[in-house]
């Protein structure tokens, strides 16, 4: 369980520090001033990410050249600095030298308002939300996705000179088309498991037993290398890479229907169900239910959704949950409050 949480020079947080109890957690307060940022900086320290934003220098607080972020998970004590200049991983008071071990301590899931763009929005926030899950699920994966997304930068450079050198280019085809064939197979293979997960999840919250169903399509086809060759007078025509994971998409359906036809209630119910499902996929591979963070959505559910969401979250899971108000939960007793603001 996460325990105290200290933050400096963290968004709007000069130096804050808390302690968040083992089961439920409310932070209580007006919007903008702070309880997403709380929540975010709880991902941070232990996901090394941001399920908010890609660039974490943008969490920097305003004239300041970096970040700490402090906190103790279970028996272990975790120190993350963030500079604009270099990154300090501090495990136990010991240095590290990578984020390997770092990354097998926790796990978290992220619920947030904005989650049904995970539905309407645009195939990279599909991606996103795959990769953050797999990047807990495999250890591997991680390193795999940063060197495929860092061949492929340099051979975009490449494709946007002015004089094309395939040579050059094709150098760069074999590291791309190997750690891109790891990253879609790890995709695939996630979304296999995630479906039996969030088609449970989704009964569980909706009642109903509607079809619903997620499809990988990967974006370079089912032969990377030939997909690759064959792209070649289309990526030198719009100086950019056109196949590989990083046009990978995620199909949903629901009674064999294309969401974008659905509802908003039955749109918001799938995304919480693939959220959970997410969470239940790690609980049942790690023996332990992850963090669960939940942004301001329970005030806006409706009561049947609330209380089936409430009642299909795993047992042990810790929970930290933001909201402008208490009047929707029945019983705050339950939970330790955190108010901040006026």
């Amino acid at each position: 369980m996460l325990g105290r949480l200290t933050l400096r020079h963290f968004r709007c947080f000069e130096q804050f520090e808390t302690e968040f109890a083992p089961e439920t957690n409310f932070i209580v307060g007006p919007n903008a001033h702070g309880k997403t940022s709380l929540i975010e900086a709880a991902c941070i320290l232990l996901r090394l990410q941001s399920p908010r934003i890609n660039q974490l220098a943008r969490v920097v607080q305003h004239g300041r050249r970096g970040f700490v972020t402090d906190g103790w998970y279970g028996a272990r004590h975790m120190q993350f600095y963030f500079g604009t200049e270099r990154k300090k991983l501090a495990l136990d008071s010991v240095e590290q030298t990578n984020a390997k071990e770092w990354l097998q301590i926790a796990r978290v899931v992220w619920f947030g308002n904005d989650d049904i763009e995970l539905v309407r929005g645009s195939a990279e926030k599909r991606r996103r939300f795959l990769d953050f899950v797999a990047m807990q699920r495999d250890a591997g994966y991680r390193a795999s996705l940063r060197s495929f997304e860092h061949t492929l930068r340099l051979r975009n450079h490449l494709l946007k000179q002015p004089l094309q050198r395939w040579r050059e280019i094709a150098a760069f085809d074999q590291p791309l088309i190997e750690h891109g064939s790891y990253v879609s197979a790890t995709r695939r293979n996630l979304l296999g498991e995630l479906m039996a997960e969030a088609d449970a999840s989704h009964f569980a919250i909706s009642g109903k037993r509607e079809s619903f169903r997620l499809e990988y399509a990967p974006g370079e086809g089912e032969d990377f290398a030939a997909s690759l060759a064959a792209a070649q007078r289309e990526d030198a025509r719009l100086r950019q890479t056109t196949v590989g994971p990083h046009r990978d998409e995620v199909l949903f359906s629901l009674n064999a229907l294309s969401t974008n036809d659905a509802s908003e209630g039955q749109q918001r119910t799938l995304v919480l169900a693939l959220k959970l499902g997410a969470a239940r996929l790690l609980e049942r591979h790690f023996g332990e239910p992850p963090l669960l963070l939940f942004d301001d959505i329970f005030g806006e559910l409706d009561p049947e959704r609330r209380n089936a969401l409430l009642a299909a979250l795993p047992v042990n899971a810790q929970r930290i949950i933001t909201t402008t108000h208490l009047h929707w939960m029945p019983d705050e007793n339950v939970a330790q409050v955190l108010r901040i603001g006026p």
